[in-house]
């Protein structure tokens, strides 16, 4: 049963662009002052908001204490600044009651994907993702992404679920086109491309944005090509955004965070360091994203 609601009191427009942070590290740790330097760098690029622990965060690499210090950090560094939390699991007692705990830190939204590992059926999914939204303060965000849960998302399944108050967006990671416009037409969701090389075409079929870890680079641009799509420019768009597209490629030729903590790590703004069992990138990639990166400039 879901419990009170009020509408104006956890409503969140998750237009534009969103950056979901990488956590930088420094020997091991979780470095904080690394951390404190994207904030203060990305805050003012003219960004929707940061997206704290989702899977360009390492947030499995995590334990939960870090999680938090990384969200209070990012939270402090950024005030007035909206910000999401990922949060996944599949235990739905600890998951729920991790939920309610964030409830009152006064955040955007939760990111939420299906429990790994578990590959429940679509009403079991039903099941999951309402009874974390009952107990939510906070919109939830729908994280549709099978290649890493081992579940999809159905279309009649986040249909159902637009019903609910507190689900509010989608960052569509589903890989199924028509799925996407099915839910840009229906209208009650926010849809967010969730896969980077799909930013321009989800934005102008209706999209309302983007989660997108590429945009840690050359974030104007990013935040230019949505603009004016929006506002009907679709040829100036394009001109921006092909310059984007090879690079956007190239860093997920290897696991993400790893070819972009690398060309991150160029610019001084972190260490080149992630936590096992995610490496570093290749020393060929990183000299073919060095030579796209100044393209894109």
């Amino acid at each position: 049963m879901q419990t009170a609601f009020n509408a104006s009191q956890a409503s969140t427009d998750f237009s534009g662009l969103w950056i979901p942070l990488v956590t930088p590290f420094d020997q091991g740790q979780v470095d904080r002052a690394a951390l404190k330097r994207l904030v203060a760098h990305y805050r003012s690029s003219g960004i929707a908001g940061l997206v704290v622990c989702g899977s360009t965060g390492e947030a499995a690499a995590l334990d939960k204490d870090e999680q938090l210090q990384t969200l209070h950090t990012v939270m402090n560094e950024a005030p007035g600044l909206p910000v999401v939390m990922g949060l996944s699991g599949y235990h739905l007692g600890q998951t729920a009651a991790r939920i309610k705990a964030l409830g009152a830190l006064g955040l955007a939204g939760i990111l939420l994907p299906a429990p790994s590992y578990i590959r429940p059926s679509q009403a079991g999914l039903i099941e999951w993702f309402t009874a974390l939204a009952d107990v939510s303060a906070v919109p939830v965000i729908l994280y549709d992404i099978p290649y890493r849960t081992g579940s999809r998302l159905d279309l009649e399944t986040i249909l159902a679920l637009a019903d609910h108050p507190r689900i509010q967006a989608l960052k569509d990671c589903g890989g199924d086109p028509a799925k996407t416009q099915a839910l840009i037409e229906d209208g009650r969701l926010q849809v967010l491309a969730g896969e980077d090389a799909n930013i321009f075409s989800t934005v102008a079929q209706g999209g309302r944005g983007a989660i997108a870890a590429a945009a840690h680079l050359h974030t104007a641009r990013f935040v230019e090509v949505m603009r004016r799509i929006r506002a009907g420019d679709l040829a100036g768009a394009q001109a921006l955004w092909a310059p984007l597209q090879p690079l956007i490629e190239g860093l997920f030729d290897e696991p993400n965070p790893g070819p972009l903590k690398a060309l991150l790590a160029e610019r001084g703004l972190l260490r080149n360091e992630l936590r096992s069992p995610m490496t570093r990138a290749s020393a060929a990639l990183v000299e073919r994203l060095q030579r796209l990166d100044a393209l894109a400039a």
